[in-house]
Parts: structure tokens; C-alpha cells; sequence
């Protein structure tokens, strides 16, 4: 079975245009619903924040009707209260990748704060994207790839890649307050930005990077990393 390394944010705030802290850090839905999927295939999660800090929770995503509803709402905190490598991450700086057979960054407006110019995710998301091995990515996390760029140079350059857009930023009102927004930060490195309709489920694959533009879209990544995982593991037993 394989090993996967999930790094979220450290960041319990957001610094608006204004210089006021919007209350963030990661999305319930794009942990929860990833996390699930793994482990009920047999598969191990270990944690990894900025620091080492425990990560916080978007109290917003928990709202049942940013969750899908009052069930989904209490079936994701319950998969967070289970989560026990969420009460102690690795410091981010120590990780390792040759330890893990896939990496995955669910998102929220945290890595927005933090993992954006993050020299220690910078490095990981270098080294990961080289290894050929799953690297899954999604919502506002794909923010995280701004800290490759090398003497104006990301290794991300040329890929196919999906994120928050601005048009969903736009609809949350949070938009015009952000001191820059996704969509643009990735434009600047030389993605192929796609996007879906807004809200809906949305998953961009190229080579062994998976991306996924919204919280609707982190079930369908899971997905498609869970079917890369098994490619991986038939490939290695044949």
C-alpha cells in the first residue's frame, strides 16, 4: 500500500488588501473527502504543515451550507476529529519524498497566507513534480507553486492546470479584497490555466500532475490519484 503525504497549511488567517485578517486555513471538504478515500483503500496519510503547527480548519467550510448540507457537514467533521495525523504533523522542512509514493495539498484560502512563497513547499513541489510520482493539488493550494519559481522560472511552466478562479473568488465577494488571486499569481508562471463552470467538479491531469479547481473537485482528484496509485503499484509488480 502506498504512503502519502499531505501538506496543508499552517495559517489560521488571511491578510486582506486592507491589511485586516480574514479567519481561514484549510477546507474541511478538501481534506476530508481525499483523506477518506486513501485510507479506506488501505492507503497511510501522514501530515506536514509550515512549522509543524497544527493545522486549523476553515470554521466557514463546516457550515452546512458551504458543506452540502448538515449531513455532509457532520460526516466531514467527524472524518477530521478521526484524523489523528492532523494532531501531529511533520514540520514541513523535514519531509522527505523519497518517504512517500504521492504527495496531495488540499487547499482553502490558507496557502494563500503561508505556503505561497514557502521556500521548504517550494523545494517539495520541485522535487515531486520531477519524480514522476502523483502529485495532486487543488482549489487555492495550487497558490503553493508561485514558491518554485527560480530566477523567474517555475519547473510548472508548460503544464496543463486548474484552480480556484477568479470568477468563484468574484461570487464569494472576496475578490476585490484579495491582494492577488490565484488564477493570475498561476497565469504569471506559464501554466495553460482550464477551468470547469464554477462550483462544479473540475479535474485537470498532465503527466503526474493533478489539479482540481474547486472544493467539489476534491473527491474526483482523489479519484483520479487513487487510480495513479494502482497504476504505480500493477507497474512495480509487473
Amino acid at each position: 500500500m502506498a504512503k502519502i503525504l499531505f501538506v496543508l497549511t499552517g495559517a489560521s488567517y488571511w491578510t486582506l488588501r486592507d491589511g485586516t485578517r480574514h479567519p481561514t486555513g484549510y477546507w474541511a471538504e478538501e481534506f476530508a473527502a481525499p483523506y477518506r478515500a486513501v485510507t479506506e483503500s488501505g492507503h497511510t496519510v501522514e501530515v506536514a504543515t509550515p512549522g509543524g503547527v497544527v493545522p486549523h480548519v476553515d470554521a466557514m467550510s463546516l457550515r452546512p451550507s458551504m458543506a452540502g448540507g448538515e449531513q455532509a457537514a457532520l460526516d466531514q467533521e467527524g472524518v477530521l476529529r478521526a484524523a489523528e495525523e492532523l494532531r501531529r504533523p511533520l514540520h514541513l522542512a523535514d519531509a522527505r519524498l523519497e518517504d512517500y509514493d504521492a504527495v496531495y495539498y488540499p487547499g482553502g484560502h490558507g496557502p494563500m497566507q503561508d505556503l505561497w512563497d514557502d521556500a521548504d513547499s517550494g523545494r517539495l513541489l520541485t522535487a515531486a513534480l520531477a519524480s514522476g510520482k502523483p502529485l495532486a493539488i487543488v482549489c487555492h493550494a495550487p497558490a503553493a507553486m508561485l514558491a518554485t519559481r527560480r530566477h523567474g522560472e517555475s519547473p510548472f511552466a508548460g503544464y496543463r492546470v486548474t484552480a480556484y478562479t477568479n470568477d468563484e473568488e468574484n461570487a464569494v465577494g472576496l475578490a476585490a479584497r484579495a491582494r492577488w488571486l490565484v488564477e493570475d499569481e498561476l497565469v504569471t508562471l506559464g501554466v495553460h490555466f482550464e477551468r470547469g463552470e464554477i462550483w462544479k467538479p473540475y479535474v485537470v491531469v498532465d503527466r503526474n500532475l493533478f489539479t482540481g479547481q474547486n472544493p467539489a473537485s476534491a473527491a474526483p482528484l482523489a479519484a483520479e490519484l487513487l487510480k495513479a496509485l494502482g497504476a504505480a503499484t500493477t507497474g512495480a509488480s509487473g
